[in-house]
């Protein structure tokens, strides 16, 4: 592709689903701007090596999904104010030869939640499935919403701890690991970090997490989110969601950074809900 060309892509590992491409074309035409975005996996070069292919060609932004949103902060020569605090980038932007860091993923997930399933956060007890560059992402965002308290459960304590530790040790946070969750009460809010959907898998979840009016959310959309979704419908939950509403507004506060101008998220959701078919 052209040096002069400027474009736009996402990097992972697998990303072949990823509905970004569709995402940034259907923002572009609303907004009238002509948009080229691609996919990249990292599986054959890596992440670094990719990146750089991508930069050469003429690529000046890019979005990071799993699994290498904390290793991108070591390409980015700086960070905006919410990379920082959550130790992941999502979103990258190209400044004078040097990748700046930012992280969409959080806010965007907080837009969802109060404008799109119409739960307002504040004062609300928040339980956090894993603690990787998912949960790294949108904690800062969680907590500056208000909430009450802020339970991080993860396989492993230590990771765990490590997240609760960067966001600061307050009486709004705990950590613990799964097989402690029993004793942790119910929540108003559960997060579904982990990329265990991805193979199909799920954490073993006790039940009494749940409320008769929970959220329940996986970061995941499509496949990747059934088995959390299906366990949470299994058990009787009335308000389940997948990571569809958030892909769609942590996109837009994408576009945004790149093109100056934040698009109207709606119309994209209800389009990518209906032709998805989940």
């Amino acid at each position: 592709m052209s040096r002069q060309v400027p474009h736009y892509a996402v990097f992972g590992r697998p990303v072949a689903h990823s509905l970004s491409p569709q995402i940034h074309a259907e923002f572009g035409k609303q907004c009238d701007i002509p948009v080229i975005y691609l996919r990249h996996d990292t599986g054959e070069l890596g992440l670094a090596a990719t990146l750089a292919r991508f930069a050469s060609a003429g690529g000046v932004g890019a979005n990071i999904t799993v699994p290498h949103k904390t290793e991108v902060l070591a390409l980015c020569k700086s960070l905006g104010r919410r990379a920082q605090r959550a130790g992941a980038v999502n979103t990258l932007i190209l400044r004078e030869g040097h990748w700046h860091g930012e992280n969409t993923d959080g806010i965007g997930l907080v837009r969802d939640i109060q404008l799109r399933q119409n739960l307002d956060l504040y004062q609300r007890r928040v339980l956090l499935l894993g603690a990787g560059g998912a949960a790294h992402g949108v904690a800062p965002a969680l907590l500056e919403a208000g909430i009450a308290q802020m339970v991080i459960a993860n396989r492993s304590r230590a990771r765990a701890v490590d997240l609760l530790d960067r966001l600061g040790t307050t009486d709004t946070l705990r950590a613990c690991t799964l097989q402690e969750l029993p004793e942790m009460g119910s929540f108003d809010l559960i997060v579904q970090a982990t990329s265990a959907g991805l193979d199909g898998g799920l954490p073993e979840l006790p039940p009494s997490i749940l409320t008769p009016h929970s959220l329940c959310i996986d970061l995941s959309y499509g496949r990747a989110a059934l088995p959390f979704t299906s366990w949470a419908r299994s058990q009787h939950c009335e308000r389940v969601a997948d990571g569809l509403g958030m892909l769609v507004e942590q996109a837009a506060e994408a576009f945004a950074l790149w093109h100056g101008i934040r698009p109207d998220t709606d119309p994209v959701y209800n389009k990518l809900r209906i032709s998805a078919r989940f």
